[in-house]
């Protein structure tokens, strides 16, 4: 019986102490820079195509529009990712969005909210490429979860920009093509 009191006490003292963890770490914050050899306008075409997306976002599935103009300020969507095997989905909605520049945007699920900035400027004919990342866990229970593992999200983010250099490194994809204006015929062609 001694034992079991023990273990119960064990047992009530770690549970305490994950919730106290919550309590006190309420948010997760991180940033991230990385430099990509190719020109800005190239990057940010690249890093806004939907149809590159699973080529840099781990476990990204699609995009469903929900309202808005994609691609806009008020435009939500609801991006699915595959994770272990589970599906979940992610409710994104842009704030803030200034094109070759930045994208704000908030996402929201059950697990947390988060809060995102994407940001390029150009450097030598280079990129540069930052993340500002805020999560906040929805419930003691999240809050507690996201500080334990606070690591796995700013490593998750670092690879996800490792695999954006990547994609926009070996893009071939011509996003800007040069349209020719048609030739006007001369009298002296008749």
């Amino acid at each position: 019986m001694k034992i079991l009191k023990y273990a119960l006490g064990i047992i009530a003292l770690l549970v305490l102490v994950f919730i106290l963890i919550g309590a006190f770490s309420s948010e997760v914050a991180y940033k991230n820079v990385i430099t990509v050899n190719k020109p800005l306008a190239e990057s940010w075409a690249v890093s806004q195509d939907e149809e590159r997306m699973a080529d840099w976002l781990d476990g990204f599935q699609k995009i469903e529009h929900v309202s808005g103009t994609p691609g806009t300020v008020g435009a939500v969507s609801d991006v699915y990712f595959i994770d272990d095997g589970q599906e979940m989905v992610i409710r994104e909605t842009i704030t803030d969005i200034v094109p070759n520049e930045s994208i704000t945007m908030t996402f929201e699920n059950d697990f947390m909210n988060m809060d995102y900035i994407l940001r390029m400027s150009e450097m030598e004919g280079k990129t540069k490429i930052s993340s500002s990342t805020t999560a906040v866990g929805n419930g003691m229970f999240s809050k507690s979860l996201m500080a334990l593992m606070s690591g796995t999200f700013v490593s998750q983010e670092e690879t996800n920009l490792f695999n954006l250099k990547r994609t926009i490194e070996e893009n071939t994809k011509n996003y800007f093509p040069v349209v020719e204006e048609p030739k006007e015929e001369t009298e002296e062609q008749e």
